[in-house]
């Protein structure tokens, strides 16, 4: 059921109506962007809505079961607020997602809620871009609680882990460039295969403050997941941590830690049950 105010509710059954919509995006950094459909930025409880871009929302697609409730919001890049750089980096992807309709002319008559959720798949062309909005179902896709699996089942450096990151973490140069998905450090020493896993964070450079995981290491030379937004140069700066395959063999030999291993690697797997033996 939809909460709306005694006027609002009478304005929306009247036959000429002076409605909008609002969306307010909560991103992951805690920054919150305003975007409405209506002609003139509006100011409501404090958060200016930008009319700077236009967009095109797909139908939203509501039903009675416990599905997903998806729609797809399709707009170009023409605003300051969301930049090709920023989507392609990632600061897009799973932020909330409020859409809300009110009475331009009388905003003091409250919203009604059209939709919440967050941002799937954020995709990026020349010019425009596509997000996903999933519903608050979502939530419910996910897995609850633990699960038995030979692999850990926590983050490296988490309380649970018990690690403290920091001390698996070194800084460097770049000293070589593969364009936006690799780059080389000769005064790396670390075995190969040391920072797989882990998480490369620039601190000077074009793409500075942006993260990515590392695909593969080896003698001194990083292979990223996905490409930076920017161009890695020579120079640049970066802090990188090591990285964990979630093996207890790595947590032992690598990282000391075994006590607070948390997969179960001894326990009998689909290959036993179907073995007969």
């Amino acid at each position: 059921m939809k909460t709306v105010s005694a006027n609002l509710k009478a304005h929306l059954q009247g036959e000429v109506l002076t409605v909008c919509t609002l969306w307010k995006i909560t991103r992951a950094d805690a920054q919150v962007f305003g975007f409405t459909d209506h002609s003139r930025d509006i100011t409501y409880l404090g958060q200016v809505y930008s009319a700077s871009s236009g967009y095109v929302p797909s139908s939203i697609k509501t039903t009675a079961t416990l599905s997903v409730d998806n729609l797809d919001l399709k707009s170009v890049l023409s605003s300051a607020s969301i930049t090709e750089v920023d989507v392609r980096a990632g600061l897009w992807d799973f932020a909330t997602v409020e859409i809300m309709v009110v009475n331009y002319k009388a905003l003091a008559d409250g919203h009604m809620m059209l939709r919440k959720g967050w941002t799937g798949n954020v995709r990026t062309g020349r010019s425009a871009f596509v997000a996903e909005l999933r519903g608050m179902m979502q939530a419910l896709q996910q897995t609850a609680g633990r699960i038995y699996s030979a692999a850990c089942d926590v983050a490296l450096g988490s309380t649970k882990c018990g690690i403290t990151l920091a001390s698996f973490t070194v800084t460097g140069t770049v000293t070589s460039s593969g364009g936006t998905t690799s780059f080389t450090d000769t005064s790396r020493g670390e075995a190969d295969r040391y920072f797989e896993g882990g998480l490369v964070t620039w601190t000077a450079g074009d793409n500075d403050g942006y993260s990515m995981e590392v695909k593969s290491f080896a003698s001194g030379v990083f292979a990223l997941q996905q490409p930076m937004p920017n161009a890695i140069a020579i120079g640049d700066t970066y802090s990188v941590s090591a990285g964990c395959d979630k093996s207890l063999d790595t947590c032992v030999d690598k990282f000391s830690n075994a006590v607070n291993f948390r997969g179960f690697p001894h326990l009998p797997g689909k290959d036993r049950l179907v073995s007969g033996t």
